[in-house]
């Protein structure tokens, strides 16, 4: 019993170790790299930020992207139109034979009756009628984010990530070159 506790006492001390090593502050340049901080062209920070994590932490996780901001993006939806079959719903009335059972007495001198009627109900199939048109989406609405100097690397610019609306809101409405830091949908626009 005493080993047990032993085994998962120092597991719980290796994992509590582990998390304060990756829980670790900024990358040591002295900028923050917390939610809500903005960095200008000269390289100081405003603090106002356009950050869209949204995560309410100030470490930054392994998703998380940070640049300088070069352009923003919005792609619309595109549609066109298609046809497809129209489904309708068609009823008729048909009949069925319907058996039912009565039974009286008890013992040796119990009976059972049974008779049968005939009962009327309501068949429902849906069948093609022609066809129908409608909007069918080719291309879903996008919105992208140009980042510059990505995750610090001066070589990786022009660099285009797929954010949120309300990401690629706070990044629209921050000045040129502002830094930004937001976790992406995805890589390229």
């Amino acid at each position: 019993m005493f080993g047990k506790r032993l085994i998962v006492s120092g597991a719980i001390a290796i994992l509590i170790g582990t998390l304060g090593a990756c829980s670790g502050g900024g990358d040591g340049n002295g900028v923050d790299d917390g939610i809500g901080y903005e960095q200008d062209s000269s390289g100081t920070g405003t603090g106002t930020g356009a950050t869209g994590s949204g995560t309410g932490t100030g470490s930054a996780s392994d998703d998380t992207v940070h640049g300088l901001k070069d352009s923003v993006r919005h792609v619309a939806a595109k549609t066109v139109r298609a046809t497809r079959p129209h489904p309708v719903r068609k009823c008729s009335t048909a009949t069925r034979r319907v058996r039912h059972t009565s039974s009286s007495g008890t013992g040796s001198r119990r009976t059972t009756r049974t008779w049968y009627t005939t009962e009327r109900y309501r068949s429902c199939t849906k069948v093609r009628s022609g066809t129908e048109t409608y909007r069918k989406t080719v291309r879903t609405e996008k919105w992208c984010v140009e980042l510059d100097d990505v995750n610090g690397d001066k070589r990786r610019d022009d660099v285009w990530y797929e954010v949120g609306r309300s990401v690629y809101g706070d990044a629209r409405a921050a000045d040129d070159r502002a830094r930004l830091e937001f976790s992406p949908v995805a890589e390229g626009c």
